[in-house]
């Protein structure tokens, strides 16, 4: 999607479709009064052409204001476009760039879904400019993904231009920038997205590696993809005991951003989980729902996709990515429920439940990033339905051993706009992953099951800086809606992105 900043009043642009910001400017106190007052709907533009073609639609009363409204005007009578798009992002006084950015998703997927190739879209005056354009450009580039890649009737729906309308006083080359800028992270999401919704046949550990390794040789990333005989070398028992029932071999990947003027330290490591389909292995799940485990590779998708970002981006800082790659497979040669495990750290893992596998391979790539040497570590994983009873399909359950690495953490997810929420690691879940055999146990019980899972991470970041991200319910998007397809979000890219230019600011 060609992006293109604009300077140029809306009235005489020339485009498929011009679209406008509708916000209600309505007083809550009043409303929540008068539960039956019209809204006070309002253009986010300070064009007065283009309000007047919509003066008349929105003091009708017809209008509820309420988020994602969609009206399509045709021919408006003044200006130069063939279309006026309105969609209402709710309450003026709560708008900001993350409504915003949905906004644009729902534009982009509006249009497209009506043929239309390009669009016009007005920034609105109460976000600071480069903020907005990021948020356009994000938007609509997540709306132009759509995961039906397999249909013999899959029509070739996606838009190919947008152009973003700026304020006139505004500094083109810095909002140009921000463009550049937001465009990378866009791509680089829709990249992730990509991956995930593969299907597993299509995306085995293999496969995921030999893109891993495309992907950085664009980039100019350097990229090792070891096979079982390293993971065994490097005693990686952890990992190596979810591998060894599939007949499909499992792929270490190490991404490596080294710029040479960046200091020797910090070096940030991010680790992902790269189940490409996770049946639970002996303790295997329901049939019912089993066909979206090919997504339970989402967090290393998540952790190659920053990756590219960051290699475009270019932050003076040291990036090493890892993610452990393999399916988690019932057979002759899959470990047992009472199975004892050696780490790559020494430690001793019981196996209460194969289908807690995902923390047993993070438990080695987190080992391993330290001994590459990174000083700061963020893994994400698709790793419990626990997370999903916590905070439902909306929130990011997020941990870390360190207040310091969380609160820059924190500012730099609230900086992308993606929703996470902390959940606590307090020593007395410790108790819940103990073993009466070996060092630890692999599953802590039903009971806190995303904190448990966390708790079993931590033992193998120990002193190191951690954050560790459960996108189990944010990673899939369960139902369409109107910014976003229904299938891989990409969640997590964005904040990943912006911790890392943190440290290099």
């Amino acid at each position: 999607m060609k992006t293109t900043i604009s300077l140029s009043t809306p009235t005489q642009l020339e485009t498929e479709s011009l679209v406008a910001v509708v916000l209600d400017h309505s007083d809550p106190a009043q409303k929540e009064k008068n539960k039956d007052a019209k809204p006070q709907l309002k253009l986010a533009t300070g064009d007065t052409a283009v309000q007047s073609v919509a003066n008349d639609l929105l003091a009708s009363g017809e209008l509820a204001g309420k988020p994602f409204e969609i009206n399509l005007l045709h021919k408006p009578a003044g200006l130069k476009a063939k279309r006026l798009l309105l969609i209402s992002g709710g309450a003026a006084k709560k708008f900001s760039a993350y409504d915003l950015r949905r906004i644009a998703g729902t534009a982009a997927r509006t249009l497209k879904s009506r043929g239309i190739r390009s669009f016009a879209f007005i920034a609105p005056a109460g976000i600071p400019a480069e903020e907005a354009v990021r948020a356009i450009v994000e938007g609509a580039l997540v709306g132009n993904f759509d995961p039906d890649y397999y249909r013999s009737d899959r029509k070739d729906q996606k838009i190919d231009a947008l152009t973003i309308l700026a304020s006139g006083n505004s500094d083109q080359a810095a909002l140009e920038k921000a463009a550049n800028e937001a465009q990378v992270i866009g791509e680089s999401q829709n990249f992730t997205r990509d991956l995930v919704n593969e299907p597993s046949n299509r995306m085995t550990p293999t496969i995921l590696g030999d893109r891993a390794k495309k992907m950085c040789a664009e980039v100019g990333l350097k990229c090792e993809v070891y096979g079982a005989d390293k993971i065994k070398e490097l005693k990686m028992g952890a990992f190596w005991s979810v591998a060894q029932g599939s007949d499909e071999p499992p792929a270490l990947i190490v991404m490596r951003y080294e710029p040479a003027d960046a200091p020797e330290k910090p070096v940030l490591g991010l680790v992902g989980k790269g189940i490409t389909f996770d049946t639970g292995g002996i303790s295997i799940k329901p049939a019912d729902g089993m066909e979206k485990m090919k997504y339970d590779m989402a967090g290393g998708a998540s952790m190659i996709g920053a990756m590219r970002a960051i290699a475009l981006l270019k932050p003076k800082v040291k990036v090493i990515g890892i993610v452990c790659a393999t399916e988690n497979m019932p057979s002759g040669k899959a470990q047992k429920p009472g199975d004892v495990q050696i780490a790559m750290s020494g430690k001793s893992i019981e196996i209460i439940n194969t289908d807690a596998e995902g923390r047993l391979v993070l438990a080695d790539g987190l080992y391993y990033a330290r001994r590459l040497g990174c000083t700061h570590l963020v893994d994400a994983a698709t790793l419990t339905g626990a997370v999903v009873v916590a905070l439902g399909y909306t929130n990011v359950g997020v941990f870390a051993n360190d207040d310091a690495l969380y609160e820059r953490f924190h500012k730099a997810n609230d900086q992308a706009g993606e929703k996470m929420w902390r959940l606590p690691l307090d020593d007395e879940y410790k108790e819940n992953i103990k073993s009466t055999i070996a060092d630890i146990v692999n599953s802590g019980g039903r009971w806190g099951g995303a904190i448990n899972a966390a708790m079993f991470l931590k033992e193998f970041a120990e002193d190191t800086p951690w954050i560790h991200l459960d996108v189990a319910g944010t990673a899939w998007m369960e139902d369409q809606k109107p910014w976003i397809a229904k299938g891989p979000s990409g969640i997590a890219l964005r904040s990943l992105v912006e911790f890392v230019k943190s440290f290099a600011s």
